[in-house]
């Protein structure tokens, strides 16, 4: 309760996401209604799946690692740069992380994509504008490392993963999120800039002494 009332707009996404991706698992019918298909969406159909897909996912592995990833981010970051705010991010991050797949795709008939990677992925990138200096780390892993370093390890990451990997994970929704995440996050609130690079500057000139 204390999660809903303090950030609804993040409380209300998590619960949609649980919902429909379960939902999904068990009806073919719905989970092919919601799954984004850019051959089709760049003709003009089923321009909605942009957004559906951001609701469903592969199986129960693919949608608890993305909801661990919201969990840890973006309530935090709702509370931070305010409600309409935090959904206007998601939102928005959701579309334009799946626009260039549509491109790169349009003639792919085979080819479907869907998950909230692309908006987490944002949902992140805000949050590490705001914490710059805070420990992040891979799941499962015990290794952690300063978040903008590990933003900066992410997107070299996913830029060469978007032209080499044959791993059938949209890597482009995970750059093109992370870096619409860091755009918007800078465009609602421009001080967390010169904040991020003050907190840069401040962890370095303490590890120089």
């Amino acid at each position: 309760m204390e999660y809903l009332i303090a950030t609804p707009v993040a409380s209300l996404i998590f619960a949609i996401t649980l919902i429909v991706s379960v939902m999904a698992f068990y009806n073919q019918s719905l989970y092919g209604k919601l799954m984004l298909h850019p051959y089709n969406v760049s003709r003009g159909h089923y321009v909605y799946t942009i957004i559906t897909s951001g609701f469903i996912h592969k199986d129960i592995m693919h949608l608890a690692f993305n909801m661990i990833s919201f969990y840890y981010f973006a309530f935090a970051l709702e509370a931070q740069i305010g409600h309409w705010q935090f959904a206007l991010l998601y939102m928005v991050s959701l579309i334009l992380s799946d626009m260039p797949s549509v491109l790169k795709h349009r003639e792919n008939y085979s080819y479907y994509s869907l998950g909230a990677s692309g908006a987490i992925s944002a949902v992140v990138f805000g949050a590490i504008l705001y914490y710059p200096t805070a420990r992040m780390g891979i799941i499962l892993l015990p290794v952690q490392i300063p978040a903008y370093i590990f933003g900066i390890l992410y997107l070299v990451y996913c830029s060469y993963a978007s032209k080499y990997s044959r791993d059938n994970i949209n890597h482009d929704a995970h750059l093109y999120g992370a870096l619409s995440g860091l755009l918007i996050t800078i465009l609602l609130n421009p001080p967390v800039l010169p904040s991020f690079i003050q907190q840069i500057s401040a962890a370095i000139q303490s590890i120089g002494h």
